[in-house]
């Protein structure tokens, strides 16, 4: 039986993925990456592949999503399904080093701020006014630190051009996007869908891009209907 690799993104952690781990723990193992000490996404994947044994399924949301394509990519015949969530698969843009190096200086100079400043345009407008939602997430960032974020941007910053080898990756996958996502965009996600041999795009209405912690309910019905369908494991 595979084993489920949840993968957080940005200065997230298990919380993330908690809905999903609780749903699929009744029918397969999971494991939970922890990427707080993660370097380059390229890094992290082979940690995680030298962490688990045999089959897996990897779930990667946003910067999570590029660890679990790296994965595929390095253990083709280890990675049975991808799921991608709120995610992207583009090179390094141009300027794109300068925006992230201005975050790194705020997150640097008070974690905080970074949190109020970073968040509320992740989220679906209509839930910027949620304390319980934002708590919760505001909470996760200062877990992480300024220097875990600094890290994560780095590695996103030298990440690897998943657009080179998408073509090439021969498990199902699917990719879930969000209405309200503004940071990984919907065409985004059908970008990937277009160009891997075997996938399945789902649209999560009424969130953002944290869409797992946003709509646990239907992100979770969403891969765990996924999971039976393509793999026959029960829900």
């Amino acid at each position: 039986m595979a084993t489920l690799v949840l993968i957080p993104g940005l200065v997230s952690d298990a919380i993330v993925w908690a809905p999903l781990a609780e749903a699929a723990s009744g029918f397969m193992p999971v494991h939970h990456a922890d990427l707080s000490d993660g370097a380059s996404i390229t890094g992290m994947a082979r940690t995680l592949l030298d962490e688990t044994d045999g089959d897996i399924v990897t779930v990667g949301h946003s910067m999570g999503g590029r660890v679990a394509l790296e994965m595929a990519r390095m253990a083709p015949d280890r990675v049975r399904g991808l799921v991608l969530a709120n995610t992207g698969h583009h090179p390094k843009r141009e300027g794109e080093e300068i925006k992230r190096q201005q975050m790194i200086d705020l997150g640097n100079r008070s974690i905080e701020d970074l949190a109020q400043q970073w968040l509320p345009p992740m989220l679906d407008p209509a839930r910027v006014g949620d304390k319980d939602l934002i708590g919760r997430l505001h909470a996760m960032v200062l877990r992480a630190g300024s220097q875990v974020h600094e890290r994560h941007i780095r590695a996103l910053i030298g990440r690897p051009d998943a657009s080179a080898y998408i073509a090439g990756l021969r498990c199902p996958i699917l990719l879930v996007a969000a209405r309200q996502d503004g940071w990984s965009p919907i065409a985004q996600h059908q970008e990937i869908a277009d160009a891997a041999p075997d996938a399945e795009l789902v649209i999560i209405e009424n969130a953002g891009h944290f869409a797992p912690v946003e709509r646990p309910v239907e992100t979770t019905a969403a891969i765990t209907e996924w999971l039976a369908r393509r793999f026959g494991e029960s829900q």
